[in-house]
């Protein structure tokens, strides 16, 4: 066996772990510099690749644009399922006409805009003009969902951007996948019939799949709460391969299946978004990291002014008019299309998207990888620190919400019932209202509550605080009225049911 085809010993084995235990330990730690600083994570994910790249300090050489890209789609899909989960219904239902606009119409006009100064601007020909136009158009989810959580924005605000972030990846995958074939490229009214297609199958399995996938893990019951968060990201991943199996849009499957499961009141909710949330971030960091290794530093100079110029058009025109094409039918004020058109925020899936050409092996492959990591890094270093500035100059910040509870389920097979965990937070309605004036449906009651590492059986004058950890149980037919109560009594205090379902005014 010659030496190059020689397994990984037991001591390099070791040793590679270790580095890479290092390397997550400190873009774990990244995260704290992230949040206190407004930058989305990616840039220090990204700058930890390249000080271990070729040009860093480890001068790792890694040039596999092909590998780079399978696990990039991997830790899209582990993404999209994530934000799928973490995203509520009832606040994304009514923006989620503006976020497919955004993510169709919006698409289009930003493609058409950037790529038009690419080609005058840059020089680049039209075919690669385009391509780089439709890859920079996405917005990224890891990005949006990370930042935007941590910025407190209006509601219709957020909803309509994680929907945009979470539905355009689709129609743009399949544009950039097809400019980027050898052969002819098709006409334009045959790729948008491909696209409508494609996201029509998509949509149709991931709805499938998710209805499906909720109905099944409602009804059995698995032996280890520690299996459930396991078995509905199997069935948000299974969404994404049913969805590229059947031609369609794996993308929109994966996210519309994870959507379904977050609002479908799994046993163990909030196991499971916190198993998906760690996963996540698991994909964010291995992505940002590997795109870091990837890239050539001393070869982006040359393209850093081309980067920038695109990226200004971008910013300043193809975005704040894309906005302007998707939002002004849904009469959403100026102020906030001003601040969704700054909030576009480009992340991973621009870089990910650039590395097709490459795979490709088109002409101007590479510059084009060039031109889209120096934008990607140069406008979120500008648009991420800036969004919260921006939002309070449009008076847009803060939001009046009032936060909700936290619910967790376990089911209680052979009692035919089950348990709900209730977690008050700092804004909840629920602070001062007494026990007996929840009145929860007959075959529900409050048995325990836990208040300051203190557990009390509570009356039904026990008044109810901030902090406090609720034991409910619910017989089974009951469970879900249950539940809707004590949201409503969350958001509405004691009066919720006299003020309407949600109990706000």
């Amino acid at each position: 066996m010659r030496g190059k085809d020689r397994p990984l010993t037991v001591h390099q084995l070791n040793i590679l772990l270790l580095i890479s235990s290092l390397v997550l330990l400190v873009a774990v730690a990244a995260v704290r510099i992230s949040s206190r600083s407004g930058l989305p994570s990616l840039l220090i994910y990204l700058g930890i690749g390249v000080a271990m790249g070729q040009d860093g300090l480890f001068h790792v050489r890694f040039d596999n644009a092909e590998l780079t890209q399978v696990i990039g789609y991997g830790a899209l899909v582990v993404i999209l399922a994530e934000g799928g989960l973490g995203t509520k219904w009832k606040d994304v239902k009514s923006s989620l006409p503006a976020g497919i606009a955004l993510s169709t119409v919006g698409v289009g006009v930003s493609i058409g805009v950037t790529a038009t100064a690419a080609h005058y601007l840059v020089g680049l020909d039209w075919r690669q003009a385009v391509i780089i136009g439709a890859v920079v158009s996405s917005t990224d989810a890891a990005a949006v969902f990370s930042v935007l959580r941590r910025v407190p924005l209006p509601t219709r605000v957020t909803s309509a951007l994680e929907a945009e972030s979470g539905f355009n990846d689709a129609p743009v995958v399949i544009i950039v996948v097809a400019l980027s074939s050898t052969g002819h490229v098709a006409t334009w009214y045959v790729l948008v019939g491909e696209i409508l297609l494609e996201l029509l199958i998509g949509a149709c399995v991931g709805l499938a799949v998710g209805y499906v996938g909720a109905y099944g893990l409602r009804r059995v019951a698995l032996p280890a709460s520690g299996l459930y968060p396991i078995a509905v990201m199997a069935i948000a991943v299974s969404a994404y391969a049913l969805g590229a199996t059947a031609h369609g849009s794996g993308f929109l499957a994966v996210y519309l299946a994870s959507m379904i499961l977050g609002n479908a009141r799994l046993p163990h909710s909030p196991a499971n978004r916190g198993f998906a949330e760690g996963l996540g971030w698991i994909a964010q960091i291995g992505m940002f990291v590997l795109l870091g290794l990837l890239v050539t530093p001393h070869e982006l100079g040359k393209d850093f002014w081309p980067a920038v110029m695109v990226g200004l058009v971008l910013t300043v025109v193809a975005r704040p008019l894309s906005v302007l094409a998707s939002l002004t039918p849904f009469r959403i004020p100026w102020a906030e299309q001003l601040l969704m058109s700054w909030a576009g925020l480009r992340g991973a899936v621009p870089i990910i998207l650039a590395t097709i050409p490459v795979v490709s092996q088109i002409e101007g492959s590479s510059r084009i990888f060039n031109i889209v990591f120096v934008l990607v890094v140069v406008y979120t270093l500008v648009q991420g620190p800036t969004l919260p500035w921006l939002a309070k100059a449009l008076r847009l910040s803060g939001s009046s919400d009032t936060a909700d509870l936290g619910i967790e389920s376990a089911p209680l097979e052979r009692l035919r019932g089950h348990l709900l965990s209730v977690a008050i937070p700092p804004r909840s309605k629920m602070h001062g209202v007494e026990v007996g004036e929840l009145r929860l449906p007959q075959g529900a009651a409050v048995t325990l509550v836990v208040r300051n590492d203190q557990s009390f059986v509570p009356q039904p004058s026990t008044l109810l605080q901030r902090g406090d950890e609720l034991l409910v149980v619910a017989t089974d037919p009951v469970r879900d009225a249950t539940e809707e109560r004590l949201r409503a009594v969350g958001q509405g205090g004691k009066l919720a049911s006299w003020l309407g379902g949600s109990g706000q005014r």
